[in-house]
């Protein structure tokens, strides 16, 4: 969801966002895949794939929501924890609340690190 609403939203100059996980689903949920769709993001030709410590040393910020322990350690990468809950089998109405926040956070990091897409200005 994150990187989806992060890709949407950011000037493709000045960011990328990539979605990793430390356990990767095989695909991912048929309930986010509902939730976003009703937001307009289509996800499903996504496919989940493995945090490796390669792919977060390529990164210039580690966003991750919960993986402790488990998320690799790379010294002077920024990162920022979330703590979203999983929506994996969660209630509907729950993953459209986990939806929404992942999609505030994602508007306020855009903001914050100046990411965010040049609205086009009306006249």
């Amino acid at each position: 969801m994150a990187a989806a609403f992060f890709n949407q939203q950011a000037d493709p100059r000045r960011a990328l966002a990539l979605s990793a996980g430390t356990q990767p689903a095989a695909h991912v949920h048929p309930e986010v895949l509902e939730v976003m769709r009703e937001v307009g993001v289509d996800l499903v030709s996504v496919r989940p794939r493995p945090l490796t410590r390669e792919l977060a040393e390529s990164a210039s910020l580690l966003v991750t929501m919960g993986c402790g322990e488990a998320c690799p350690a790379v010294p002077g990468l920024a990162t920022e924890d979330w703590a979203v809950p999983d929506p994996k089998d969660a209630p509907m109405a729950e993953v459209r609340r986990v939806r929404d926040e992942v999609q505030r956070r994602v508007a306020g990091l855009l903001v914050a690190h100046g990411w965010a897409r040049e609205m086009a200005s009306s006249r």
